[in-house]
């Protein structure tokens, strides 16, 4: 078993040896959706622990995601929960890169890509390129075409 899949499983016996509701079913959730995810395809298979990352990475986007339809819907106590859910998964994801961190980094892909004879507006595939394994993690794809979007067309 890989250590970040342990951690959850060991976070999820003493989550319900507190009877903390929240927590265990949340965990509960994510490590069936990394079984899910282990025994698609023609044969199980054990998940590195990148694998397991993105797999928590996709669970507290879909509950960023039901979170804001909630809201939107009027359904604030629903809305919460997701949220709530959304911070427990939070803490087992790296911690995301702030706005001017992220601006640094995409300024400096910006240079590259232009360096290479790649410019404007159509140059967002070649920059995409050279940021998404710089922030992998780190940052939402929707977050990181807007700042590149923001820069090109600047």
């Amino acid at each position: 078993m890989t250590t970040l899949k342990s951690k959850l499983q060991d976070d999820l016996n003493a989550a319900i040896k507190e009877r903390d509701e929240l927590r265990s079913s949340t965990l509960r959730l994510t490590l069936a959706a990394i079984t899910k995810e282990e025994v698609a395809g023609k044969e199980k298979r054990e998940l590195s622990d990148d694998e397991v990352q993105k797999v928590i990475t996709r669970e507290a986007k879909k509950r960023r995601e039901a979170a804001e339809a909630f809201a939107q819907g009027g359904r604030t106590e629903q809305a919460e929960r997701e949220k709530a859910e959304g911070e427990v998964l939070a803490e087992y994801l790296p911690k995301q890169l702030s706005d001017e961190e992220l601006q640094q980094i995409v300024a400096q892909a910006v240079e590259e890509a232009k360096a290479a004879g790649a410019e404007g507006p159509r140059a967002m595939g070649a920059v995409m390129k050279i940021v998404n394994p710089k922030v992998a993690g780190q940052a939402e794809g929707g977050r990181v075409a807007a700042a590149v979007k923001k820069l090109l067309a600047g």
